[in-house]
């Protein structure tokens, strides 16, 4: 069973998308990811979420770009949370998804991440904070490894200085 349900508009999407599952998989998070169209296979969008939420999903997340409406197709048939990542590609830079992805009508919420592989990690890491309010070992996980990225940091930001001492 998939704690979190990725979909994605297209296949072209999966290198900026597939950070979101690496987030997920190391947070020990199960999940599936798999590619459907808010235009061009709503049947298969509204099947994908039927299904995954009866075998108890608990987080959806939906990466497309252009119009985007594919989180607003799936938050139009759940009431679990959508997480949306707005993917770029257009001569629009992305803003086209951005757009279409956080304007959502009232009762409808999309939680809009950034665009492509840093809006990749946060929907994950959203999703996890999410599934944590009802697991406290992932939310032990979660600080570990935000302890673990401001170690990172302080330690570069410690040999930078004595580089430069």
């Amino acid at each position: 069973m998939a704690q979190v349900v990725v979909l994605m508009g297209s296949a072209s999407d999966e290198d900026r998308v597939s950070p979101c599952v690496d987030v997920l998989k190391s947070l020990g998070v199960s999940c599936a990811i798999t590619v459907s169209s808010a235009h061009r296979t709503p049947e298969r969008t509204e099947e994908l979420v039927r299904t995954h939420e009866a075998q108890g999903a608990r987080v959806f997340i939906c990466a497309a770009g252009m119009a985007a409406h594919l989180a607003g197709a799936v938050a139009a048939r759940t009431t679990l949370p959508v997480i949306g990542i707005p993917v770029s590609g257009t001569a629009l830079g992305g803003m086209d998804a951005l757009l279409s992805t956080v304007q959502m009508p009232p009762g409808f919420p999309v939680a809009t991440v950034a665009l492509d592989t840093a809006g990749a990690r946060n929907a994950a890491w959203l999703a996890a904070q999410i599934l944590a309010l009802s697991d406290p070992e992932l939310g032990r996980k979660i600080a570990a490894a935000r302890a673990a990225m401001r170690a990172d940091v302080e330690k570069t930001g410690e040999a930078l200085t004595r580089k430069y001492a």
